[in-house]
């Protein structure tokens, strides 16, 4: 039955985009075609496929992703087609790739092609930018990757910064330690953690600070080596914050910055530092931007439709320059 051929038709009206999509003289419509063998012509708006079922799905399925990376990009590279293509062939939406092994005995996996490409990224960049809606995981994964990398000795110590951006980054007001001070803007972390760890360990972890909790306005004069630091919320760090940050890095570090640009927290005068980044630093050899959309919310299938509602009403905007 798997290797009865099935025609479908997608649509793709946009000459501009097809352009984009297809690639100069369909060089990338070539290669999704002849890595998984599916037959495409694209006619009058709409690109017709035939090949096996599967292969079909995925053929789609890279589309669909390109698409996506396309539009927030407003182009495609060979590297942009290849990476797609290793994720829709690995299967990732279909059982998903798996990330660290939970201290509950389970292993936690991706769940969509979006996130194995994230997953993908982190594992061939130093500096990996996460953009995406609420539930998409983009703040889980992160710490579960950290958390595989400290297991597996490849780093010392993980580092979780947050902007506090409601305290005003003045927390001397607030009673008790550092810890307690920032604990609030730093409570999904903490949440991430305790459920991919032991809390008795994570205790553990915090105690001897190889699991360190800071804000960033501390962040300010320090060099980490060997460490994995992940800057959630980045869309609330100014331009001077998000540099000061991504300087921090040391020798065998690996930093992973996520946010959603549609939620800032800075005043309408203050340009996002993630915003100023992802444009800034798109062309940065080894550096890996992903751009997570409705399509990987893994909450209740509610949130779906909830973003949805709201970025129809106020359409996310590029970055400007």
């Amino acid at each position: 039955m798997s290797d009865l051929l099935v025609t479908r038709t997608l649509s793709i009206e946009d000459r501009e985009e097809a352009v984009i999509l297809f690639g100069p003289r369909d060089q990338h419509l070539r290669t999704i075609r002849d890595a998984l063998n599916v037959k495409a012509v694209y006619r009058s708006g709409e690109l017709k496929m035939e090949g096996t079922a599967e292969a079909v799905d995925q053929f789609e399925r890279a589309l669909q992703q390109l698409r996506q990376i396309a539009r927030k990009q407003g182009e495609l590279s060979p590297k942009d087609v290849s990476g797609v293509l290793e994720v829709i062939r690995g299967g990732t939406a279909r059982g998903g790739a798996s990330v660290v092994a939970m201290d509950s005995g389970r292993s936690l996996r991706t769940r969509t092609d979006g996130q194995g490409r994230y997953i993908q990224a982190l594992q061939s960049h130093d500096v990996v930018f996460c953009v995406g809606p609420a539930g998409t995981g983009k703040t889980y994964l992160a710490v579960a990757w950290a958390v595989s990398l400290l297991k597996s000795k490849q780093v010392r110590k993980i580092v979780l910064v947050r902007p506090a951006v409601e305290a005003g980054e003045r927390l001397g007001f607030l009673p008790g330690d550092i810890v307690a001070k920032i604990s609030p803007y730093l409570r999904p972390l903490y949440d991430a953690l305790a459920d991919i760890m032991d809390p008795d360990i994570v205790k553990k972890y915090m105690e001897s600070e190889v699991i360190e909790i800071v804000p960033l306005a501390f962040m300010r004069g320090r060099t980490l080596n060997q460490s994995c630091i992940i800057l959630d919320e980045g869309q609330n760090a100014t331009v001077a914050q998000m540099k000061m940050f991504l300087t921090r890095m040391g020798a065998n570090s690996k930093i992973i910055i996520t946010g959603d640009m549609t939620q800032t927290d800075l005043p309408r005068t203050v340009k996002s530092g993630l915003a100023d980044a992802v444009h800034r630093l798109r062309d940065v050899e080894g550096l890996a931007i992903v751009y997570l959309d409705q399509s990987d919310i893994v909450r209740n299938p509610l949130v779906t439709r909830i973003v949805k509602a709201y970025e129809e009403e106020t359409p996310r905007k590029r970055p400007t320059t």
